[in-house]
């Protein structure tokens, strides 16, 4: 679990799984991550089981759900992805509309940013973005990420943008 003033992180589970549907077929999460056929309850559990818990076993890290201190009304989910096609971790986040524009992403992001770091002692950081996410682009040059190039995770994939955040 990881605090901050106004989130708590914690680990995604099958409790999860309906905000999970919700948040992964947002119009917003499709369009600037992907569809990822998440589609019923059952098909979130999957999702979770076979992503950030497969991942937490594996890596010591994942995807984190991020709920408001308050009331821990779930927002968004913002953590560690280790993938295939990248050399190093990348940092992924994605929340709600409701909760664009206040801060939570900058605040999840760098808390889990200094978790990496300190905890889990991950030295170099990548993200990526569609080319035309504006809000992701402007949110981890103000985290510190710097532009490295133009690439692709896959032959057919769209061209994304690598970032990447040194110690």
């Amino acid at each position: 679990m990881i605090e901050t003033e106004r989130l708590v992180l914690t680990q995604l589970a099958d409790s999860d799984a309906e905000f999970i549907r919700g948040l992964l077929n947002e119009p917003s999460f499709i369009r600037y991550i992907g569809d990822r056929g998440v589609r019923t309850t059952d098909d979130a559990c999957r999702y979770i089981q076979d992503g950030p818990v497969a991942s937490y076993a594996r890596y010591g890290f994942g995807l984190l759900r991020v709920g408001l201190k308050s009331g821990d009304t779930p927002i968004g989910i913002c953590g560690l992805l280790k993938r295939d096609t990248l050399p190093e971790p990348d940092l992924g986040f994605s929340l709600l509309p409701a909760w664009w524009s206040k801060g939570y992403a900058h605040e999840a992001a760098s808390a889990v940013m200094r978790h990496a770091r300190g905890a889990l002692g991950v030295g170099r950081i990548l993200a990526i973005t569609s080319v035309d996410n504006e809000s992701s682009i402007k949110l981890l040059g103000k985290l510190g990420f710097q532009l490295e190039q133009m690439i692709r995770l896959g032959e057919d994939a769209t061209e994304l943008r690598l970032f990447a955040s040194e110690p």
